[in-house]
């Protein structure tokens, strides 16, 4: 496979996404993340305010014995010269020598001397000054020097040791020769032990610091386990009751805030356990009665039909308000029959008693034919039934006579409403699933009412009487076939902009995808642009069962 930089920097990227995701899913990382952070954050605080006190108080406690030191030192040295007695240039370089070499022995090796003719000496006499070592004279800088020859009795400052680069401190003193005019007389400090001193502190507080990160981590980690392992029980119980395990309960122990959770938590299950057993048994005993009314129904009712066909067939022989009576009779014996069909059809899909049985055939075939059913109902009211097939063949596993019924119930109610105004019908497919559109531009339904369509027994307008018959379960019991196909049946509508239908059936195992084959909503302009208008010939229809 070959690697584009656009597909090197999405799989760079997956890295800081998985982290991310698991960062946000999980309650025990982001405490101890988030405590991690802040214990750093105190601990770099804390060692840093340590350590710039320990350094202060180290380099000011050297600082002051290193000025009082040379300030014995240098009165020393000045009251030695002044008692002696050397006039000649001789005796005062000797005088010079030993007052160096008698300092330098003072200082030891951590000291430095730096002897330098005062610039304004305008003596005769010039003595030798030997420097105990050349390379500390470039750490006098200009500016010490004119402190020290402005007349102060003693100036410091810090400098950087040559070649070492360790701290260091340089303190300058006038230093007056007799006959031999003014001097500078420059004691030179390293603070190398100060420095190897806070560097040790500074290493025993680093590490102090991670061993006390990694125990806040540790503790941190601990506590928060004891109290999220509670939670992700609760989580997990509630996921295996939310699948129907209703037996599932938490483990309590103990007697703490915890335990008192999970009692609380099973007491919840329990009550939830009993409440849904109970209406599982009280729907159990609505389904067998409804499936048994209708049942026992069956009899008187067909008992009251050949009655009633008695009554009809023999109306022309009645008075006229008697004829009447005969006829609505024999009208609301028919729905009175379809309704008990619908009941009987609803109680067998709530029990999962609906059998299905599956062939590979064209959709647009089984539209056709109950297209072609439903257009001389479509005439008697005035509204013309356009169809429209995209190309393909639209094939796809189904149970034809609940797919026809689906259609049949979406193409009924669509006349039903259409207010004397065309209903566009259109097909088509990809191949993941097939779809019907039915559309309608009568009524309309608001928002609210399209998502209640799907009930059972809900009417938009309960005042409006039916011209097409109707148990209103026809729609109820469309949604549930389409659920038994693995498809999905929607609404759409607006008042005075009509109603739009969409069934989808899956062509596959894989379910329906990402992408319908229509989109819910079509312009009728835009009919042409999707599918093919298809001549209907009622005279020669086959009509589903």
């Amino acid at each position: 496979m070959r690697l584009t930089p656009r597909s090197l920097w999405a799989n760079l990227a997956k890295g800081p996404r998985r982290v991310w995701r698991r960062f946000r899913g999980s309650l025990l990382l982001r405490v101890v993340v988030s405590t991690m952070v802040l214990g750093l954050g105190a601990v770099l605080v804390i060692g840093a305010l340590v350590s710039t006190q320990i350094r202060d108080g180290l380099v000011q406690t050297r600082v002051d014995r290193i000025l009082a030191e040379t300030a014995r030192d240098a009165t020393s040295a000045q009251e030695n010269v002044d008692a002696s007695t050397a006039e000649s240039s001789g005796d005062l370089q000797q005088l010079v020598y030993d007052l160096l070499d008698g300092l330098g022995t003072l200082g030891g090796n951590s000291r430095g001397l730096v002897p330098l003719r005062d610039p304004a000496n305008s003596s005769g006499v010039l003595l030798s000054t030997p420097v105990s070592d050349t390379d500390l004279v470039e750490v006098i800088t200009p500016q010490m020097r004119d402190a020290v020859q402005s007349g102060a009795a003693q100036s410091w400052q810090f400098v950087a040791m040559p070649d070492t680069g360790e701290p260091g401190v340089v303190v300058g003193v006038p230093f007056t020769i007799r006959v031999a005019g003014e001097y500078e007389l420059y004691f030179v400090y390293s603070l190398a032990d100060e420095q190897a001193t806070l560097s040790l502190i500074q290493r025993v507080l680093a590490v102090g610091g991670v061993a006390l990160m990694a125990l806040l981590g540790v503790l941190t980690f601990q506590v928060t386990r004891q109290t999220v392992r509670p939670v992700r029980q609760a989580a997990r119980v509630a996921s295996r009751l939310a699948e129907g395990i209703l037996s599932e309960r938490m483990t309590v122990r103990g007697q703490d805030e915890m335990a008192t959770l999970a009692r609380t938590f099973n007491e919840m299950a329990e009550s939830l356990q009993r409440q849904i057993t109970r209406m599982e048994e009280l729907s159990r005993l609505q389904r067998r009665f409804v499936s048994d009314v209708s049942h026992e129904l069956r009899t008187p009712l067909t008992t009251i039909r050949m009655a009633s066909d008695v009554l009809h067939d023999a109306r022309p022989g009645f008075p006229p308000e008697v004829a009447r009576s005969a006829e609505l009779l024999d009208t609301q014996i028919d729905r009175f029959e379809s309704l008990l069909s619908d009941l009987l059809e609803i109680s067998r899909i709530d029990a999962g008693a609906a059998q299905l049985e599956f062939d590979d055939m064209s959709l647009a075939d089984v539209v056709r034919d109950q297209v072609e059913a439903m257009v001389p109902a479509a005439r008697s009211q005035g509204v013309e039934l356009r169809l429209w097939v995209a190309k393909g063949d639209h094939v796809a596993s189904m149970d034809r006579p609940r797919v026809a019924r689906i259609v049949r119930n979406l193409l009924s109610n669509a006349i039903e409403h259409a207010q004397r105004r065309p209903v566009d019908i259109v097909v088509a497919s990809t191949n993941r699933a097939v779809a019907v559109v039915v559309r309608d531009y009568g009524i309309g339904l608001t928002p609210q009412q399209a998502q209640r369509v799907f009930d059972r027994f809900w009417r938009a307008d309960s005042a409006r009487a039916r011209t097409m018959g109707g148990t209103g379960l026809g729609l109820a019991i469309a949604r549930e076939d389409a659920q038994l196909h693995g498809g999905k049946l929607e609404a759409w509508g607006l008042p005075g902009k009509g109603a739009s239908f969409r069934l989808q059936l899956p062509r596959t195992s894989r379910g329906l995808g990402q992408h319908p084959p229509l989109p819910l909503v079509i312009a009728e302009l835009d009919y042409g642009t999707i599918a093919t208008r298809i001549p209907l010939e009622p005279d020669r229809r086959e009509v589903a069962p």
